[in-house]
């Protein structure tokens, strides 16, 4: 019988699964790293930004892309389509979701801006877009892109969230943003947020903020960028209106490729690709005629059949979706294992890395923000105050930032560029770093080819150049 439990807010149905006793299945750690395309000399804590991928799954896809060169017309026309099919079909099941609800496309952003762009915006101009502001840049700057493009019949409004802060209080603060859309004679119309934020990089209550749309009547635009391959995701359960996720980060699949969910009753939403291509099926009241399409008939929905083919792009990464599950499964040991480990190691490792340096890990009360994969991890430097902060709107700084070393706020920039080509030129290394109220944070990755010593490694490596940042090594660069 399985366990009802619930990771980064997204109902999953999970087996207590032990670290103990895996007889026949590979050991986690640097035992594992020979598998994996990495140069031995390099130190990759920052699997979430690119992830990487092992080598035989590069062997597959070099064998994807040998047999598209061998004979290009039946590969691209005919061989892929079945193929892919197989990799929707294995991307499903993982996720809990109908095989016809599921598409690829090439990273999260793609789907994100697929989702808005398909959007029909009121004349009125009373539509809004909801968005928290943990959103990802490019995200970020699609939603901007949006407002602007619609010529006054899109807005958006941003959400702020002050972390640590609890599960409820994100909830809170959205209820409270729809409040304010309304309240300004406004409609909000979809919500974009995470499964696990980028920076931070912190679970979200994605599940409860898909069931707060619900109930005020906005579409849910769940942005997975890290999600499949990192937390549990059961999309049954949740059934947001849309849901993207990178399978080249955590999934152990090329860049770049992501799975694109669209329940059905959305799918007439999704107009076009992007870009528009020979699936693209004109209204039948706009009078145009047909239009010659020089792929091969197809019995698919006009939703799966628009996706299949996109332009011509080296989808081969698409292809291996079902290979890596099929390796995380026959040599990992399967999704549970390797969650585990990964949580495990984020946890312990975050805290390891903290001791190490004298701060803390990012969390809430409940423990609900370190549910993921990944772990921030404070440094012992602070940033100055912003001088240029609106009256009223001062920063709300760190209380513990008060006793580190200070670092004015207008070399911020700088020091986090020389911290960063610190760690690459001299320790081949790299870590996410960000400044989050009034001091910095490291973003830490668990994956299955670490252990607690490399975030020992990666702590005491951070400690050494702080210490060179407050001797103001970073001004003579």
């Amino acid at each position: 019988m399985g366990n009802s439990n619930t990771a980064a807010g997204i109902p999953v149905r999970t087996k207590t699964v032990s670290l103990a006793g895996q007889e026949g299945k590979v050991k986690f750690g640097k035992e594992l790293r020979e598998r994996f395309l990495i140069d031995p000399e390099y130190h990759n804590l920052n699997h979430g930004s690119f992830g990487t991928i092992p080598r035989a799954i590069q062997t597959k896809l070099r064998e994807y892309q040998d047999r598209a060169e061998a004979q290009p017309d039946p590969f691209i026309r005919y061989e892929y389509p079945k193929l892919l099919d197989e990799s929707r079909a294995a991307v499903a099941k993982v996720l809990r979701a109908p095989v016809e609800t599921v598409v690829f496309v090439s990273n999260a952003t793609m789907g994100v801006n697929t989702v808005l762009r398909n959007m029909v915006w009121d004349p009125d101009g009373k539509d809004e877009i909801l968005y928290f502001d943990t959103l990802y840049g490019g995200c970020g700057k699609t939603v901007d892109y949006i407002v602007e493009s619609s010529y006054g019949r899109a807005s958006s409004r941003c959400i702020p969230l002050v972390y640590p802060c609890e599960d409820a209080d994100v909830i809170s603060a959205f209820h409270s943003a729809v409040a304010a859309s309304l309240a300004a004679d406004k409609r909000p119309r979809i919500c974009v947020f995470d499964v696990v934020s980028s920076l931070p990089g912190v679970c979200f209550p994605c599940a409860a903020v898909t069931a707060a749309c619900k109930a005020a009547g906005v579409l849910s635009l769940i942005d997975g960028a890290q999600g499949i391959g990192m937390v549990a995701i059961d999309l049954a359960a949740t059934d947001p209106d849309f849901f993207v996720s990178n399978c080249h980060k955590w999934l152990h699949v090329p860049r770049g490729c992501a799975v694109f969910y669209v329940p059905l009753r959305n799918q007439p939403l999704m107009r076009s690709t992007v870009p528009t291509s020979h699936g693209f099926v004109p209204a039948e009241t706009a009078g145009l005629g047909k239009r010659m399409n020089p792929l091969p008939p197809s019995s698919k929905s006009a939703f799966v059949n628009a996706f299949e083919f996109v332009g011509t792009l080296d989808n081969a990464p698409y292809l291996c979706v079902k290979d890596s599950i099929q390796w995380r499964e026959e040599v990992l040991g399967g999704e549970e294992r390797i969650l585990a480990y990964q949580l495990d190691l984020a946890r312990k490792g975050g805290a390891r890395a903290a001791r190490i340096l004298g701060t803390k890990i990012l969390e809430n009360g409940a423990g609900t923000l370190t549910g993921s994969a990944m772990v921030n991890v404070a440094l012992p430097l602070a940033v100055g105050a912003d001088p240029g902060a609106v009256e009223g709107g001062e920063e709300k700084r760190d209380e513990d930032a008060a006793a580190l070393p200070v670092v004015p706020f207008a070399e911020a920039e700088a020091v986090t560029n020389w911290i960063l080509e610190t760690l690459m030129g001299e320790h081949k290394t790299f870590l996410a770093l960000f400044v989050y109220r009034g001091r910095w944070w490291a973003r830490f990755s668990a994956q299955v080819y670490l252990d607690v010593d490399d975030f020992e490694w990666g702590a005491e490596t951070l400690k050494s150049v702080c210490e060179r940042v407050a001797k103001g090594e970073y001004s003579a660069a």
